[in-house]
């Protein structure tokens, strides 16, 4: 099924001045649906559950968080947080006329996504987690981005040869996810820094006691053998929010090589947090 797509715009307004974040809509209606990347990761990433989704009969909405994909990236670190960036859906969600949608992310989208449950919990519908990365991801994490860090802050013209080799690749010669992966790597050495030592040294997501107090339904997706985003988070996060459905994928890779298992079942459960009021009891995992 053909859904019609738009590229759209809104500006926020911060303290070092006005920022343009970009996003894309699937579909129509008032079922609304809004996903978010990883980390440095475009919004594009998110493009074929879109797709799936809106197909349904959702209105799915893609956004390029600040510092990451066409949005802007200011080179200042006290700009970046996962409650700056739950502002900014808030801000989306105002910018669009949509009171409620489900909030949905992968990674750094999954805890943005936690974060608007507990800054604006009247707009929220439901969430679904993609692997969050909470308390067991910390070494693995600094692991992961401490380098990323020190070569953006301190040798800095590596990340420019980076992107100077990536940049001129047209994406629609190369397979999709090879294409998300030179999109990830066309960065800027300054917001890079800035974007990774923001979220190294801000908050990266709501603590224990905050999810717990989360009262809509969600679905957490955990991946085995992933050390960044253990599934030891995952089933943590699916035990502590009262109305989740915990869902095992086979590998991080199966919704990217093989997604119609977990398209189904994200399809099934925003279609369901639309039709069932927003009282409803636990869901059964």
């Amino acid at each position: 099924m053909l859904v019609s797509e738009r590229i759209g715009q809104l500006f926020i307004d911060g303290d070092h001045g006005r920022d343009r974040l970009e996003y894309t809509e699937y579909g129509a209606g008032d079922a609304w649906v809004v996903l978010l990347h990883g980390q440095l990761m475009p919004r594009r990433m998110q493009q074929p559950l879109a797709r799936a989704l809106a197909a349904e009969g959702l209105h799915v909405v893609t956004l390029d968080l600040l510092g990451h994909g066409r949005s802007d990236r200011p080179a200042d670190p006290l700009v970046y947080s996962t409650t700056a960036f739950a502002e900014q859906v808030v801000a989306l969600l105002d910018h669009l006329g949509a009171p409620q949608a489900v909030i949905g992310g992968t990674s750094l989208g999954a805890n943005v996504s936690l974060e608007v449950a507990v800054i604006a919990p009247d707009r929220v519908r439901g969430l679904m987690c993609e692997m969050p990365v909470l308390d067991n991801a910390l070494e693995a994490g600094i692991l992961a981005f401490g380098p990323v860090l020190f070569s953006a802050r301190f040798l800095p013209f590596t990340i420019t040869a980076v992107r100077r080799l990536t940049r001129p690749v047209p994406r629609g010669i190369v397979p999709f996810w090879a294409g998300i992966v030179l999109d990830t790597l066309d960065q800027r050495a300054d917001a890079m820094a800035a974007v990774v030592h923001g979220l190294f040294f801000g908050r990266i997501a709501p603590p224990s006691r905050q999810r717990r107090g989360i009262r809509v339904p969600a679905l957490v997706v955990g991946h085995p053998a992933d050390p960044i985003h253990p599934a030891a988070d995952a089933a943590m996060l699916a035990e502590e929010l009262p109305q989740a459905t915990f869902v095992r994928a086979e590998s991080i890779l199966e919704w990217r090589l093989r997604p119609e298992r977990l398209n189904a079942e994200a399809a099934a459960f925003a279609l369901r947090c639309w039709k069932t009021p927003r009282r409803s009891r636990r869901t059964a995992t």
